[in-house]
């Protein structure tokens, strides 16, 4: 009997002790870290939480491109893991695990996506690498452990994970911003090259041609402007004083030059009145006396007062019409009324 008591009380502490590392482990692990947990001990995971941070920061500063695991040290076992009741959780990754699990992360293009949890790009924000090969902003895995009281992949749900410092999406960024930088400088470069030739060489395209050739038109009478003396109407008024001269000179060389027509001449141009028909006065627009240019025996009174002069350049006027316009242009000698050309006239 005494036996049979010792071995009830024995299977009686066993159960004890089996409950109570059962509810140590259901506390620590399936509930919220600071459910039913001591203030002080709190504080102290704080401190130490904190201490950790600002040396990985130390850390980080000190070695920019350094990757470096966040969690310091394994939580302990709970007392149902001593007495083997619950499986003791996996050890840590090593560095050729952790390999592993980054070129993992890599092949599947996590960096080059936005955050899982806030659906933004990474930039040069905090990237943390968890142990099942997702990437998160550290802040944004911070505040979703925060959330949910449990330390919990948001992707896959995995629990118990280790997370680590990776630079992947800031070298990713700063090398697209580099690709930009240097894209829009080639461009620029381009740009300028093609502005240049354009300037230089002249286009094959007809209108593009004419507007070359009109710019450096343009081109070169501004810098003859801009070059000559600043008073510009007086520069004006002397290139019209100089036209102007020109032109009585080429004119009197021109006169000069002029011969009076033989005889067989005006047959000529006696000749070509005929074929062009005109029989009107081009000064009073009237019709002319007779369409025959000889004169006539028997020609009226009238008709010997309205006599007509015919000029060197085949144009027929009347004669006091023509007159009229001889005493009228300010020229020593005056050209026709039509062609302005220097004439000899014959009057019939």
């Amino acid at each position: 009997m005494a036996m049979r008591k010792g071995l009830t009380s024995q299977a009686s502490n066993k159960l004890v002790l089996t409950s109570v590392a059962f509810q140590d482990h259901i506390t620590r692990n399936l509930l919220h870290p600071n459910f039913l947990s001591d203030p002080f001990l709190r504080g102290q995971r704080k401190a130490a939480r904190k201490r950790a941070e600002e040396s990985c920061l130390q850390t980080q500063h000190q070695h920019e491109e350094r990757e470096y695991v966040l969690d310091s040290a394994p939580p302990p076992l709970t007392l149902a893991q001593k007495l083997g009741l619950v499986a003791c959780p996996a050890g840590r990754l090593t560095e050729d695990e952790w390999a592993r699990v980054k070129a993992r992360s890599v092949q599947q293009g996590d960096s080059a996506q936005p955050c899982a949890i806030c659906r933004e790009e990474f930039c040069l924000q905090p990237q943390v690498l968890l142990s099942c090969s997702h990437v998160f902003h550290r802040a944004c895995l911070q505040a979703f452990e925060r959330f949910s009281g449990r330390r919990c992949c948001p992707m896959c749900r995995k629990e118990l994970y280790e997370a680590r410092v990776i630079y992947d999406a800031a070298r990713l960024f700063r090398h697209q911003c580099a690709t930009r930088i240097q894209a829009c400088w080639r461009g620029y470069l381009a740009r300028r090259r093609h502005r240049k030739l354009r300037q230089s060489i002249c286009p094959k395209d007809k209108q593009l041609r004419r507007e070359y050739f009109e710019a450096k038109l343009q081109e070169l009478n501004d810098s003859f402007v801009r070059y000559c003396h600043t008073d510009t109407e007086a520069f004006l008024s002397d290139i019209n004083r100089s036209l102007s001269s020109s032109r009585r000179v080429f004119q009197q060389l021109e006169r000069k030059h002029v011969s009076e027509p033989q005889e067989r001449d005006w047959d000529r141009i006696q000749s070509q009145v005929v074929q062009r028909g005109v029989w009107d006065c081009p000064i009073c627009l009237t019709a002319l006396c007779s369409r025959s240019l000889p004169a006539e025996a028997g020609a009226s009174s009238h008709q010997q007062r309205r006599r007509t002069a015919l000029l060197s350049c085949s144009h027929l006027f009347h004669q006091r019409c023509l007159e009229a316009f001889e005493a009228f242009s300010v020229e020593s000698r005056p050209s026709c009324p039509l062609c302005r050309s220097v004439y000899h006239k014959k009057i019939f």
